[in-house]
């Protein structure tokens, strides 16, 4: 049968482990690409011993690893041992990607650096990620998510005046970076299918996330202001009221755009309006009353919103042409009419962790979809398999095995 998915035969040696380098490989595995996911013998990827709530899935397995590691086959392999080596050279011959997130220098000092592979496959493209670049004087430090959101700016950004500063919670920095790696790969794809060159990217972490903190970054630096959080916790900190979310007499709903005169008539409370004149210049957002203001209007508002239900509020103001939503825990996501519709939950079966729960691909592509086709591996689950490929017998991949070369969960 052919396979019709848009990246298939696309082969991908993937060296990387958490999260940012996982989350790049998974997202080129769900469009076809072949993805050989190179683990530590025995110990395996880090993120399955990390995980939330002090629980595993099946009591196995941590959901951090299941979620960044579908659609992969692992092979689990001493990387410092000659025979280790020389096994994954011989693959690098036959893979069009390279992709490593370990800290700077680490795989030139074990002999997979780029200038090492290009020997063996010129056409190689090779994706480094890292959290600060591989050169400067932050080139060494840790690079995890909650400190790139802090150097960015990000975390000051979010939060209320009279609080500390808050941290997103997902882990953005990792999962911008993931695209970014995605975005260069697929692009290095292209140039080499025209030109016959593969090419070294470097994609930080530190440097995706400012880039998606583009228009803050814009603003700041050509109009001479910097941002401030405000009390009532308005959205964002450059924006007006009614801007932000508000509790409602059962749960939270966020007003992106809603004229005073709107909120003034749906919540029967005329002074939200008249109170809060200005016969000023009027964007999107507001007036720049509705911004120096901002936090008495937030609290003027949020006094009336509480004495509604969260449905009542909604219904009537999307039907007035508010631009408003519910703010849903994790669970009530799952419950939404629209999320149903996009089928945007999924589950797979695992022999080992039983049934995992997962979201779906997001994009949707009428030739080419993308699709969950291998529930994430074992440690070495799949190495027997993948070095039959690359043309060793059973006898010598036995012979591996005894020698700790390679390991095999079961």
């Amino acid at each position: 049968m052919e396979d019709k998915s848009a990246l298939s035969g696309l082969k991908v040696l993937d060296f990387s482990h958490l999260l940012a380098g996982p989350f790049a490989t998974q997202i080129l595995g769900d469009y076809g690409a072949t993805i050989y996911k190179i683990e530590r013998a025995e110990v395996g990827d880090d993120y399955r011993r990390w995980h939330f709530f002090n629980k595993k899935v099946g009591g196995t397995q941590a959901a951090t690893f299941l979620s960044w590691n579908r659609n992969k086959r692992s092979l689990a392999i001493d990387m410092k041992s000659t025979k280790g080596k020389d096994i994954l050279y011989k693959m690098v011959k036959d893979c069009d990607v390279v992709i490593q997130n370990f800290r700077p220098g680490v795989m030139s000092k074990l002999g997979f650096g780029f200038e090492d592979l290009k020997k063996i496959n010129p056409k190689i493209i090779y994706c480094n990620g890292s959290g600060y670049g591989r050169t400067g004087p932050y080139a060494k430090r840790p690079g995890q998510d909650i400190l790139i959101q802090g150097m960015s700016g990000l975390t000051y950004n979010t939060g209320r005046a009279d609080g500390p500063p808050v941290t997103v919670g997902a882990g953005m920095a990792d999962q911008l970076g993931s695209y970014n790696m995605v975005i260069s790969i697929l692009s290095a794809v292209y140039y080499r299918d025209r030109t016959g060159k593969g090419q070294e990217i470097q994609v930080d972490l530190l440097s995706a996330l400012l880039q998606h903190e583009l228009q803050e970054f814009v603003a700041v630096l050509n109009l001479n202001q910097e941002f401030e959080r405000a009390n009532s916790g308005i959205g964002h900190p450059g924006t007006a009221a009614p801007f932000g979310v508000y509790k409602t007499k059962d749960k939270y709903i966020s007003i992106a755009i809603a004229s005073l005169e709107l909120l003034a008539e749906v919540l029967e409370d005329e002074t939200i309006s008249t109170n809060y004149k200005d016969d000023g210049p009027k964007g999107a957002f507001g007036s720049q009353i509705q911004f120096t203001k901002r936090d008495e209007i937030f609290n003027h508002i949020e006094k009336r919103t509480i004495e509604y239900t969260s449905e009542y509020l909604l219904n009537t103001l999307l039907d007035k042409g508010a631009w408003v939503a519910p703010v849903y825990k994790h669970l009530e996501v799952l419950d939404d009419p629209q999320v149903q519709h996009m089928k945007m939950f999924t589950s797979y079966s695992h022999e080992k962790y039983g049934t995992v729960h997962t979201v779906s691909p997001a994009a949707k592509m009428s030739e080419t979809p993308p699709k969950i086709s291998k529930p994430a591996p074992l440690v070495g689950e799949h190495s027997y398999e993948i070095l039959q490929e690359f043309g060793y017998s059973i006898d010598e991949i036995k012979q591996y095995e005894e020698e700790k070369i390679i390991t095999v969960e079961s």
